[in-house]
């Protein structure tokens, strides 16, 4: 199954490179976009939940590496939600 990382930056300037293990992050999240902090958790969300289901239909469990890697995304969203205008950039996909 082909595993993808995405660079995001967060609303202060930090980066950090995020993995999933399916390309279906390609269809939640683009390149060179900056989303509402709730709209990047909600495809966060989606994309990770949706690429942990087919590792799960392939090999019979879901993907321990994709969960842990959306709870450390909802833990690191914590800082900012006090912020309305708190925005996450996607800079790049590394295959």
């Amino acid at each position: 199954m082909p595993e993808i990382r995405f660079r995001i930056r967060w609303p202060n300037g930090t980066p950090e490179t995020c993995y999933s293990p399916s390309l279906v992050v390609k269809d939640f999240l683009s390149p060179g976009e900056t989303y509402a902090l709730a709209e990047f958790l909600t495809r966060s969300r989606a994309a990770l939940a949706l690429a942990s289901r087919r590792v799960e239909a392939k090999y019979g469990r879901p993907c321990g590496r994709a969960l842990r890697q959306l709870a450390n995304i909802e833990a690191a969203a914590g800082a900012f939600m006090d912020d309305p205008a708190a925005r996450v950039a996607v800079d790049a996909f590394e295959e």
